[in-house]
């Protein structure tokens, strides 16, 4: 589900278990939110910030992500880097775990 910061900012109290910060190759980043409970009518607690008419919205910097969502309520933010290594011939099917950089705890 995909969600605008405006109708981010127009929820009651909103709490954000989660914020994951995606690097898309060290170059931009998309924040994915977890909430703890759905934040809307719809089922599910993922949402992907997204711009008015519905492209994902792509950040120059994990810390312009975070300056953007400074005023909600978030629990744990990690920046998550893909890894490449799977990309290699001769390797197997199995997806190795993205690296995972917890940036920040509780905050507000």
């Amino acid at each position: 589900m995909r969600m605008t910061l405006e109708e981010l900012q127009s929820l009651e109290n909103p709490r954000i278990a989660l914020l994951e910060l995606l690097s898309l190759e060290g170059q931009f980043y998309i924040a994915r939110l977890h909430f703890e409970t759905p934040p809307d009518d719809h089922e599910g607690t993922l949402r992907v910030l997204s711009d008015k008419s519905g492209n994902t919205v792509l950040f120059k910097s994990a810390w312009q992500a975070q300056s953007a969502l400074e005023e909600l309520r978030v629990l744990r933010t990690d920046v998550v880097h893909a890894s490449a290594y799977n990309e290699m011939v001769g390797l197997g099917e199995e997806q190795p775990e993205p690296m995972r950089i917890p940036v920040q705890g509780p905050r507000r």
